[in-house]
């Protein structure tokens, strides 16, 4: 039996700015069981990055219940999400957000230094997480001698390196030409076959044809979610730019 691992209910935002209240999220419900691979897509404005920031926990809801791994994460504190987010959510980010001055090796471990983990511990795990996305030769290289590629494979390390519950992609190949998109979808891919739970912020089609479901928002509501009954594997992808 599939394990609910994610499960939001009428979850809404508010901002207020001034004398206007914009409501980014109305009423959202959606649960995502362990080792799903999901896309959340829309416009810009229809409320996809507030719900993302609300799924990563770098967010609360004004309204509604987030349950996460069986934790309520809807009414915690700040210094609470921040150990939840931690424990719980590995990021990949369109910018790759990586430390400039600091080594790919430092990058990837950053996560493990606010865990406590012991240097020597911290090291030889960052190490066979930049093994595993094929960067054990890079590992002294810093973010300006790498390709942007390979930053992001850094970024994918940086993110497993605690076995979080969910890996939350925000628009991980924004920032990359076409065959480098590829190159880390299929890492996405792989990583999702070993059991990951993944969930894929884009506004990129061809992108979220590589999920097993899609979940498209409007206007601070959902407007569909379905099964993907066309999966485009990154096979399917290199025939198509060769």
């Amino acid at each position: 039996m599939a394990q609910e691992l994610i499960s939001i209910k009428d979850i809404g935002r508010k901002y207020v700015i001034g004398a206007e209240t914009i409501h980014a999220l109305k009423s959202v419900s959606l649960s995502i069981n362990k080792g799903e691979f999901v896309a959340l897509m829309g416009p810009s404005g229809s409320g996809k990055s507030t719900l993302m920031n609300i799924l990563g926990c770098l967010d609360t809801p004004t309204k509604g219940e987030y349950i996460l791994n069986g934790i309520n994460v809807s009414e915690m504190t700040d210094n609470d999400l921040a150990t939840v987010r931690n424990q719980e959510i590995g990021f990949v980010f369109q910018t790759f957000n990586l430390l400039p001055r600091s080594s790919a090796l430092d990058n990837v471990a950053l996560p493990l230094v606010y865990a406590g983990v012991k240097k020597e511990d911290r090291d030889s795990r960052a190490l066979k997480a930049l093994e595993n996305v094929g960067l054990g030769n890079r590992v002294d290289h810093k973010p300006n001698e790498l390709s942007g590629g390979q930053r992001q494979r850094v970024a994918v390390a940086r993110a497993l390196i605690n076995n979080p519950s969910i890996i939350l992609a925000d628009e991980p190949t924004g920032n990359l030409d076409s065959k480098t998109s590829v190159e880390i979808m299929s890492l996405m891919e792989e990583i999702h076959a070993k059991g990951n739970t993944i969930i894929l912020v884009t506004h990129e089609e061809d992108i979220a044809q590589h999920a097993h479901r899609i979940v498209r928002m409007r206007d601070g509501l959902i407007e569909s979610d379905t099964l993907n009954k066309n999966i485009k594997s990154v096979s399917a992808r290199l025939k198509e730019m060769a």
